[in-house]
């Protein structure tokens, strides 16, 4: 049987429309469009159920035939959500208190999806955290609630079966999968303590006896939880909003690994900067990070926090995986200009690397073989449109807004992870009549005085580094970056094998070996002398770097050029001992 063909959802000032997906991309004939501006909308997890809201009301249709299962009328509704298993609609308006009320009114209401018929109607006045979390069975809720966290099951929300106390719990996050759940909460520190995130597995909860992890660190002012899809780790990304020690504008960032066996660690990153993205692979044995000062690194670690694969060097900040985990983009958006690294994550080999400027929306389309990018209001009020790509690079649709009008939210329909397995990795680009836009490549900015002059390898603003497998005994598939650094470290050891001539003809050689060398009787002259071959072996060291193929800076270069001169003051120094 022929899997499903992925819908589109699109928002825009224009209304609600779908599109079926890739390649055809053209508009579902089922579904009639809404022309009424609504705030939401969302797919059920199994993708049957579509839930949208047009400002007045709320509507959830069958996706197969478009039918209406349902309708609720609440007004100026802001987010909503299905349960799992599509037995409970949840809808959040913004909280407000009228003047003459003790109470503000009730804006967070669970529905029962398939009649309509309000559930229970509760009290939550932030939107972070508003949504109640449900296990994939639906036989455990959790919601936060002053500080705290209350746990329901079976959907019986008029009776609490469970809470779990600690002091300003701020954050928390079940775990995926069903029953048995855990969830992670986060404290922040106080008066000189450190902020903590622990595991607990339910219905064991509070304490740290009680924990299954529990990984205590500084500076955080909020962090960023997430579960692996096994459910067996959590990686936590630690902020604070300022960098006291001035180094960058974006505060500063750490990460910490909890499993639930009990280890903990910090994540060692060799770049400092900024903590772009963290993204877990669907298969749960692995997670990318991309971080560090411009041009950012990204690196893959696997449960140990090793690091696995070194990508290098470039302009970037997110990290996307496919759903089947087999194909890794790594993308420049916001204040970048949109590029693209498509990796096929088995072999560790670039797959294509096209470009799209101005995006602010990224997400795979669920059949692992396309992706959707667009430019979406109000983050950008102009240009507003987006495209249908195959991971190759080639765009297979686009559509762009009328003018005076806005887009403002696309989204994938939803299906089950075994819906559609893993294909092959193709590397040659589909055939597409609007072909694709591989990035053109970088060049460093040169001052309008050196721009007649012919290019150099100096004028590179940044040192680039290249891909680097770093996993134990891969050297049947060393990067370029690991060969270089092979070959300069073998003929360092080879120069420092090779024996002096017992009688030089000329300038005695610079010697790195730690003997002593011999005095000239005036300890002014033996200072000279040192300094001289301090200086030439520094130079040498240069030369083999630029054998090696590294780009050297415009002040090494010029050290280089003094070889001559610190060689004939040498043979000076020495010729008058």
């Amino acid at each position: 049987m022929a899997p499903p063909v992925p819908l589109l959802a699109v928002r825009g000032s224009h209304g609600l429309t779908f599109l079926s997906g890739p390649p055809k991309c053209e508009p579902h004939s089922d579904f009639n469009r809404d022309s009424k501006v609504g705030r939401c909308f969302t797919f059920s997890k199994d993708g049957t159920l579509f839930a949208w809201s047009n400002g007045a009301s709320i509507s959830v249709v069958q996706v197969a035939d478009s039918s209406v299962l349902s309708t609720v009328v609440v007004p100026k509704t802001m987010m909503i959500e299905l349960s799992p298993l599509n037995s409970i609609l949840a809808t959040w308006q913004v909280y407000s208190k009228p003047q003459d009320a003790a109470q503000g009114e009730a804006n967070l209401q669970l529905w029962d999806v398939q009649t309509g018929q309000l559930i229970k109607a509760l009290y939550q006045k932030k939107q972070d955290c508003w949504c109640p979390s449900w296990s994939e069975d639906e036989k455990l809720c959790v919601r936060s609630v002053n500080n705290e966290l209350h746990f329901y099951e079976n959907n019986d929300f008029n009776t609490i079966a469970n809470k779990l106390h600690m002091q300003k719990v701020s954050d928390y996050v079940l775990s995926p999968g069903a029953t048995p759940s855990k969830v992670a909460v986060y404290v922040p520190g106080s008066k000189g303590a450190p902020s903590f995130v622990r595991l607990y597995q339910y219905p064991v909860l509070g304490g740290t006896s009680a924990a299954l992890a529990n990984k205590s660190f500084f500076k955080a002012d909020r962090v960023s939880m997430q579960w692996n899809k096994k459910a067996s780790a959590v990686i936590v990304t630690a902020s604070t909003e300022v960098d006291k020690s001035g180094a960058s504008y974006y505060g500063e960032q750490t990460l910490h690994y909890l499993a639930v066996n009990g280890e903990t660690a910090h994540v060692q990153l060799p770049k400092r900067g900024p903590i772009y993205d963290v993204a877990w692979s669907p298969t749960g044995s692995e997670f990318c990070v991309v971080y560090g000062f411009m041009p950012a690194k990204a690196t893959v670690y696997n449960l140990k926090c090793d690091p696995v694969f070194d990508f290098g060097t470039g302009p970037r900040n997110a990290a996307y995986y496919s759903p089947q985990g087999h194909i890794l983009v790594l993308a420049g958006f916001g204040n970048l200009q949109g590029q693209m690294e498509v990796w096929d994550v088995k072999k560790y080999k670039q797959v294509s690397k096209p470009q799209a400027p101005d995006a602010t929306h990224f997400s795979w389309c669920p059949d692992g073989e396309h992706v959707a990018t667009a430019t979406c209001s109000p983050r950008l009020r102009v240009s507003n449109g987006f495209k249908l790509w195959h991971y190759t690079g080639s765009v297979l649709h686009r559509w762009e807004v009328e003018p005076g009008q806005e887009l403002w939210e696309v989204r994938w329909q939803s299906f089950p992870s075994e819906t559609f397995p893993p294909k092959p990795v193709r590397y040659q680009a589909v055939p597409s009549e609007l072909g694709s836009t591989e990035a053109a490549p970088t060049q460093a900015y040169r001052p309008p005085a050196l721009r007649h002059l012919p290019a150099t390898p100096s004028s590179k603003l940044h040192e680039e580094e290249l891909p680097q497998n770093m996993r134990p005994g891969a050297a049947a598939d060393k990067s370029k970056s690991a060969l270089k650094n092979q070959k300069k470290r073998e003929a360092k050891k080879a120069k420092q094998e090779v024996k002096p001539d017992p009688e030089p003809s000329g300038p005695a050689p610079v010697s790195s070996s730690s003997q002593s060398e011999p005095s000239s009787g005036d300890p002014e002259t033996d200072k000279k002398i040192k300094n001289v071959k301090k200086k030439l072996k520094a130079i040498e060291e240069l030369k083999e770097q630029q054998a090696a193929g590294k780009i050297l800076q415009n002040n090494q270069l010029d050290k280089m050029t003094k070889e001559d001169q610190l060689l004939k003051e040498l043979e000076e120094l020495q010729i008058g001992q």
